[in-house]
């Protein structure tokens, strides 16, 4: 059997990423092998957080099948650093969905992954979207709305918010903690605000995978 490794200990995965030139850029994603995605060092653990170790350990083993490239987290802490722009454009940090559970993904309409995946984000919002739970989707695309709408509109997303962040600030800013290397990325934050897990890459969010892993961390 394999063991799940943890955000800051070495494990060795296949994950789809964007090259760093292709962040800046506009590229396409590219697949590479990476060597341990962890802990920056750069967000502390608070006494809420610590208690999250608990939730972490009972949602390790629904890390499986169609959501198996998430990771959890070694060390449970809050990502005060990130922060992006809400649907009305005006700043907001996670401590905005305090009491919800989030499933917090940055995307670009470059990103040929995040255009397969958003529908399945899409459906998930629907069936799971909640006062307890919700998907946050974070577009990072240089430049003005218009080509993030467009892209939700031709994609068929309609249950999903447009948060966004065109100066790339909130991936550089996940990427020192050692939690982006590219896109699409995910994270699962507790309802305190507690980071859970990550993944880079693409996954069916829709599956009964995910939603299990879901429904694991809000009933926790």
């Amino acid at each position: 059997m394999t063991t799940k490794k943890s955000l800051g200990l070495p494990s060795v995965k296949w994950i789809a990423i964007a090259a760093v030139a292709g962040v800046v850029a506009g590229a396409a994603a590219v697949y590479v092998k990476e060597t341990g995605i962890g802990n920056g060092g750069g967000e502390t653990a608070s006494v809420e957080c610590k208690l999250a170790r608990d939730r972490i350990a009972s949602v390790t083993p629904l890390m499986k099948g169609q959501v198996a490239a998430m990771v959890a987290a070694y060390e449970p802490r809050k990502l005060t650093a990130v922060s992006f722009n809400g649907p009305d454009g005006k700043p907001l940090t996670l401590d905005h969905f305090a009491g919800k559970t989030v499933l917090l993904n940055l995307w670009a309409t470059w990103c040929v992954p995040c255009r397969e995946e958003m529908p399945a984000l899409n459906a998930l919002e629907k069936e799971m979207g909640s006062d307890k739970f919700q998907v946050v989707p974070v577009n990072i695309d240089s430049g003005d709305d218009e080509k993030p709408k467009t892209f939700l509109a031709e994609t068929g997303v309609d249950a999903l918010q447009l948060y966004r962040d065109n100066t790339i600030a909130v991936f550089n800013s996940l990427k020192k903690e050692g939690l982006a290397m590219g896109l699409p990325v995910t994270l699962l934050i507790d309802d305190k605000g507690c980071l859970i897990s990550a993944m880079n890459g693409p996954a069916a969010w829709d599956s009964d995978d995910a939603k299990a892993l879901i429904k694991g961390v809000v009933g926790s």
